[in-house]
């Protein structure tokens, strides 16, 4: 074979993109590019809200609670889950260091402190580039909640 039709079966190879050190430290990131979490698993609670008018209010504040714990850099991420049968009902993730900071942010949540739902929290250690979500979701969002 010639030099040409090697080079045209050999498989593509793609550049890593160059270290971003301001990006690493924007996001927390360590050498590997990750970082300390906590997972919040949101279950269903004791305390079913029925009441329509109260229940519209708590889950608007639940909504206003993720925006302002997102605006502050604390949430990385959240969003309920789609198994409407299911006891897990949404996640949040927390850039935090700990639980106890975690469960200090979730009790300002009116579904927590309605008994609507309840939490499990786990330590996770993610892609620091999970901090991004946020600013990404502005820009494909055409609407908020």
């Amino acid at each position: 074979a010639t030099p040409l039709a090697v080079a045209q079966d050999a498989p593509a190879q793609t550049a890593k993109p160059a270290f971003d050190a301001e990006l690493a430290k924007k996001t927390g990131a360590d050498d590997y590019g990750m970082r300390s979490y906590v997972l919040v698993i949101l279950r269903t609670g004791p305390t079913r809200v029925n009441d329509p008018a109260e229940r519209k209010a708590m889950f608007a504040g639940h909504m206003a609670n993720i925006q302002r714990l997102s605006k502050e850099g604390k949430l990385a991420l959240a969003g309920p889950f789609g198994d409407k049968d299911g006891d897990w009902r949404g996640l949040f993730v927390f850039a935090v260091e700990d639980i106890e900071a975690a469960k200090a942010l979730v009790a300002t949540d009116p579904v927590i402190i309605k008994g609507e739902m309840v939490a499990d929290y786990h330590a996770w250690y993610g892609s620091a580039a999970t901090m991004l979500i946020a600013e990404l979701h502005d820009k494909v969002a055409k609407q908020s909640f």
